[in-house]
């Protein structure tokens, strides 16, 4: 029992990191319908960024600054990559999300030209503590990924419910031909859901490093689970993207537990498959009735 409530806590905090990388893939998905392939190869760009600037790599910048630096260049890379595929989005849905494997390619490709393909280790400014509650052992890791998950889905939950722009991303979401016809710009919604899902990948990527080691495919390895919490909870749902993270995250934990660690790649794929086929909607879609 005491090993059973560990493996759920470890999950449930490292569900919260998937969690954050389904969110991204799911705003661009419920903005442009296209499915970003290049999400963890982006995220793990901004975490080299990061890198880069604290290890004398690129500069020698306190951790603070090289966060903001790293922020401003990933919405313009965010911008730069949606601005690509664009004119794709309009034509075809398979078209433009194929096209987002070349932006992951060009992405991973840029990391290892200037970051090289080597392992790095990338510190984060964390507290070291822990404390035992009961069998629990809960460190200052944990919660940190606890809060700033919790503070980055309400803050998103703000910025779509409260502002402008976050109407006019609901109001494209629900009906896009709609919209247009309102007077929308279709393609300021959907760069809007590209920044954002890009300063989501970036501090996903923050958190996971301490778990980890960092190269050019660690981060894009890592986002498999995120994109395996955006089927369970629904490409359509941002709150199911947050259940299917956690969920993950304690599957994940407790297969690799109880039956073998070097499977988890198989166990996504099993729940990618078994989802589909159960609840092709994701696992908090509404079962809908046909008038005939």
């Amino acid at each position: 029992m005491n090993d059973l409530l560990g493996l759920v806590w470890a999950g449930v905090v490292s569900g919260c990191l998937y969690a954050m990388g389904a969110i991204g893939i799911v705003l661009i998905y419920k903005s442009s319908k296209v499915v970003n392939f290049a999400h963890g190869n982006l995220a793990g760009l901004a975490a080299f960024l990061v890198f880069g600037f604290t290890a004398g790599t690129l500069a020698q910048l306190s951790w603070g600054v090289a966060v903001l630096a790293t922020l401003a260049i990933m919405v313009a890379v965010m911008a730069v990559s949606y601005w690509l595929i664009a004119p794709l989005v309009f034509k075809s849905d398979l078209t433009s999300t194929i096209a987002t494997l070349g932006i992951g390619l060009v992405a991973q490709g840029v990391t290892q030209l200037v970051f090289g393909a080597n392992v790095v280790a990338l510190d984060l400014p964390l507290p070291k503590w822990h404390v035992q509650l009961g069998a629990l052992r809960v460190t200052g890791y944990d919660l940190a990924v606890l809060g700033v998950t919790g503070l980055t889905i309400a803050g998103l939950w703000l910025l779509i419910e409260r502002t402008r722009i976050g109407i006019a991303f609901r109001a494209v979401s629900a009906n896009p031909f709609a919209s247009r016809v309102c007077g929308l710009n279709l393609r300021h919604v959907h760069l809007f859901s590209w920044v954002v899902a890009g300063l989501l990948g970036l501090i996903a990527a923050l958190l996971i490093v301490p778990t980890t080691f960092l190269s050019s495919t660690t981060v894009a390895a890592f986002m498999l689970q995120a994109f395996a919490a955006a089927v369970v909870g629904g490409f359509s749902s941002l709150p199911g993207a947050v259940v299917g993270g956690i969920f993950i995250g304690v599957l994940m934990n407790l297969l690799s537990y109880y039956v073998a660690a070097e499977f988890s790649n198989t166990y996504l794929l099993l729940t990618i498959l078994l989802v589909l086929n159960w609840f092709p909607r994701g696992v908090l879609a509404m079962r809908e009735g046909t008038r005939v």
